[in-house]
């Protein structure tokens, strides 16, 4: 996982031009961006959903092989809980079709992040991930979730 702020953006340049462009996106993206899907280039889209962030959601954490996402809600803030894969349960197996699996069981070095107002997170395929937690109080987000195509996946 990687957490950073918009303000080192360039840096990403030099390390993927598939993450930087997700992320030039971001940066420019506004509250009024329209939902559903946006293509970047080929191997980059974005998705834009509205949803309640909750407190203690038991939902769980997933991971994905052929992706690389990044998160940031460009309106409210979002707890993201992490926690590597490694020694994960696997809950529900990995499935092809919407390249995700399902993880439970949190590993000790389990850690959140709170995205938004500047901070983004990426995510790799070794990094489980549960959104939709609350920073603070319950509230309604609006989130932009990067989608980049791994070629050398396993």
């Amino acid at each position: 996982m990687i957490i950073d702020t918009f303000s080192n953006i360039d840096f990403y340049k030099r390390l993927s031009p598939d993450i930087y462009a997700g992320l030039a996106f971001l940066a420019g993206a506004k509250s009024d961006l329209e939902f559903g899907g946006h293509t970047i280039s080929g191997k980059v889209r974005a998705i834009v959903e509205e949803y309640e962030t909750s407190v203690g959601s038991s939902m769980l954490f997933e991971s994905h092989k052929r992706m690389i996402d990044i998160q940031y809600p460009v309106v409210g803030v979002e707890r993201v809980l992490w926690s590597p894969i490694s020694e994960m349960i696997i809950d529900i197996p990995y499935d092809e079709a919407q390249d995700r699996t399902y993880f439970s069981a949190l590993h000790d070095q389990a850690a959140h992040v709170d995205i938004g107002n500047g901070v983004f997170a990426i995510f790799f395929e070794t990094d489980g991930h549960a959104p939709k937690h609350c920073a603070n109080t319950p509230e309604l987000i609006k989130k932009v979730t990067i989608k980049i195509a791994v070629t050398d996946y396993r």
